[in-house]
């Protein structure tokens, strides 16, 4: 097992130093062993940081990520099953919402190639 300081963790993580304060303080990491007045992180630590920041990448809230963890020490499947389709339905609702942009954008540009006189992709956005 390695240790490491937390400029180390991190570096190893992909984030600042300032993101695992945060992370301690709203109690997702552990406060970590000091000795000769460096806080030692361990590998466990570093996993945690990772799930952390995968879980907030799949869109997860840190209150959510904090359940989550707390779920995992109960193995409460029930609960994190309902998270992550609570997740998954807000995901289809974004990427519903992403898509029906995507075909009023196509929309205009096909308007804007066979049209004459004022651009209507601009036309669409000028609200003045």
């Amino acid at each position: 097992m390695s240790e490491h300081t937390i400029g180390g963790l991190a570096r190893a993580g992909g984030v600042g130093v300032e993101t695992i304060r945060y992370y301690q303080r709203r109690g997702l990491l552990p406060t970590p062993r000091r000795g000769g007045g460096i806080r030692h992180y361990d590998d466990q630590d570093l996993r945690r940081l990772r799930f952390i920041r995968s879980a907030q990448a799949a869109g997860f809230t840190l209150e959510q990520v904090a359940e989550l963890l707390a779920l995992d020490a109960t193995e409460d499947r029930d609960r994190a099953r309902a998270l992550a389709r609570e997740r998954i339905a807000a995901l289809d609702a974004k990427i519903a919402e992403l898509e029906a942009a995507r075909n009023a954008l196509k929309r205009l540009a096909h308007d804007c190639a066979s049209s004459t006189g004022p651009c209507p992709i601009i036309a669409a956005f000028d609200h003045g």
